[in-house]
């Protein structure tokens, strides 16, 4: 992965652009990595990649609590509960 300076990649930012097509672009500012540019495309597919994890560990939770008998009710009042 490359890096690119923040003010490097303010300066050279065409440049910087065509690169995060190829590959993702760190940027660092004072010496430390504050962000990562991606392309679009590798952006949407970390979305879907999250979004289907999550939903896979929703209906693994919501398995694992009607297996263990929990009801909607009990899950309310647990919700509910403000200690």
């Amino acid at each position: 992965m490359q890096t690119f300076t923040a003010n490097d990649a303010k300066t050279r930012f065409g440049e910087f652009l065509d690169l995060v097509q190829r590959e993702p672009v760190q940027v660092k500012r004072h010496d430390r990595v504050v962000g990562v540019m991606v392309s679009a495309q590798d952006y949407e597919a970390m979305r879907a990649y999250y979004a289907d994890r999550l939903r896979q560990t929703l209906r693994e939770s919501a398995e694992g609590a009607a297996a263990a008998g929990l009801t909607e009710e009990q899950l309310d009042d647990l919700l509910a509960d403000e200690s």
